[in-house]
C-alpha cells in the first residue's frame, strides 16, 4: 500500500543513526552500511508495507538497542531488503553483509570461523520453510565497527548443525523445559571472538520460578534471584509471563553458559505506565550503567515509555560469574506505523 511521498524511508534511518552516533560519541555507522540501508529502506516513507515485517511488526524494521554489558556502543538490527523481499533474498543479503564486513575489519581467521559456523544456514537447499530469512545486526564504538551479527531462522531439524556442545545444550534444555521451541540462531563476530546463540520461544505462560531446574543444569541457578529481582522491579512485581511473551537464548562463553531471558513487552497486558522509571530504579546501584542508559535514551529522543518511543523487548542475561544485566530494545516513535495502518484500513 504505497503512499504519495517521494522521500525514501532510508533517509530517516540514516538521520536517526547519524544523530545517535553524534550523541553517543561513536563512529557514524552509515559509512559502513549505507548501501544496505538504502537497499532495505528504498520505498517511500509513507509506504505502510513496512509494517508487515517479523522484526518489529507494526513499525519499520529498524530496532536500536541498549546493552548494559556494552554501554558505550550504538547497536541496531534491521530486516534487510524491504517489504517485498523473499526470505531467501534476505538471508543471502544479510550473509553477504556479514562476510563483506568481517574479512576487512576483523580478519581472515574471523571470516573463516563465520563461514564454518554459518554453512548450514547459508546453503541452497531445504530452506523453503523460512518465514523471513534473516536479520542483520551491528554495533559501533568510537573506533568504528565493534560487532556484527546475523540472525538465521532455525528449524528443529537443524539442531545437529550447531556446534556439538551447543547442540547438546539445546536438546537438554528442551527436555528440562518442554515448552521451549528453537526459532533462530544468532552468529556474532567481534575483533577477537565469535559466538553463537540459540533462541527459543516458550509455548504457554511461564513463571520465572520454573526456570530454576534449567538454570541449575546450566550452572547458573544461583543467579535466579537476581534475574527475578530485575524483571520483577521493571515489570511492577510481575513474576509470571503470559503466552507469547518469552524468548530464551543460550550460548557458551568463556565463563560458562549465558542465559538471556527476553520479555516481549507488547505481549504484556499491563506494562506499568512507569516502566522506564522502574527500570532506572533497578539500575540505581550501578550509576555508570544508569548514566549510559540515560545518554542512549537521549540519543534516540526517548524520555517517556508511552510518548516518545515504544519499548519492544526487555532482555535480562546472566552467566555463572555475572548477575542480571539488562538490554533494552526500542522502536523510535517516528518509525511507528500502527496509526497510519489503521487510518488506511478505515479509509
Amino acid at each position: 500500500m504505497p503512499g504519495t511521498s517521494t522521500t525514501p524511508m532510508a533517509e530517516h534511518v540514516v538521520q536517526s543513526l547519524r544523530n545517535a552516533s553524534q550523541a553517543l560519541g561513536v563512529r557514524d555507522p552509515v559509512g559502513y552500511l549505507d548501501g544496505l540501508i538504502r537497499r532495505s529502506f528504498a520505498e517511500p516513507d509513507d509506504d505502510v508495507r513496512y509494517a508487515y515485517n517479523h522484526l518489529a511488526p507494526g513499525a519499520v524494521a529498524y530496532e536500536p538497542s541498549f546493552s548494559e554489558t556494552e554501554p558505550q556502543t550504538l547497536r541496531f538490527t534491521i530486516e534487510p531488503m524491504g517489504p517485498d523481499a523473499s526470505p531467501l533474498t534476505r538471508r543471502d543479503e544479510a550473509t553477504r553483509e556479514m562476510r563483506r564486513l568481517i574479512g576487512p575489519v576483523f580478519g581472515r581467521d574471523s571470516l573463516k570461523w563465520f563461514d564454518t559456523r554459518s554453512e548450514a544456514w547459508r546453503g541452497f537447499s531445504g530452506m523453503g520453510w523460512m518465514n523471513y530469512g534473516a536479520w542483520f545486526g551491528s554495533a559501533f564504538d568510537e573506533d568504528g565497527l565493534y560487532a556484527t551479527k546475523i540472525y538465521y531462522e532455525l528449524a528443529p531439524q537443524q539442531i545437529e548443525a550447531l556446534a556439538p556442545s551447543l547442540a547438546r545444550i539445546t536438546r537438554e534444555a528442551m527436555d528440562i523445559l518442554p515448552g521451549l521451541v528453537p526459532i533462530f540462531t544468532s552468529i556474532g563476530c567481534k575483533k577477537d571472538t565469535g559466538s553463537q546463540r540459540v533462541t527459543f520461544m516458550h509455548r504457554g505462560s511461564l513463571s520465572l520460578n520454573a526456570l530454576g531446574p534449567l538454570m541449575n543444569y546450566l550452572g547458573i541457578g544461583h543467579q535466579l534471584p537476581s534475574l527475578m529481582r530485575t524483571v520483577g522491579v521493571a515489570l511492577g512485581g510481575r513474576f509470571e509471563l503470559p503466552q507469547g511473551a518469552v524468548l530464551i537464548g543460550l550460548r557458551e562463553t568463556q565463563s560458562g553458559i549465558e542465559m538471556k531471558l527476553e520479555v516481549l513487552l507488547a505481549a504484556l497486558p499491563d506494562l506499568p505506565v512507569r516502566f522506564l522509571d522502574l527500570l532506572r530504579l533497578g539500575l540505581a546501584e550501578r550509576p555508570r550503567q544508569l548514566g549510559a542508559l540515560e545518554r542512549w535514551l537521549g540519543a534516540f529522543g526517548v524520555e517517556d515509555a508511552r510518548e516518545n518511543g515504544n519499548f519492544s523487548v526487555l532482555s535480562v542475561r546472566v552467566t555463572p560469574r555475572s548477575a542480571a544485566r539488562i538490554s533494552l530494545y526500542v522502536r523510535p516513535i517516528e518509525f511507528e506505523l500502527r496509526d497510519t495502518l489503521q487510518e488506511r484500513q478505515a479509509a
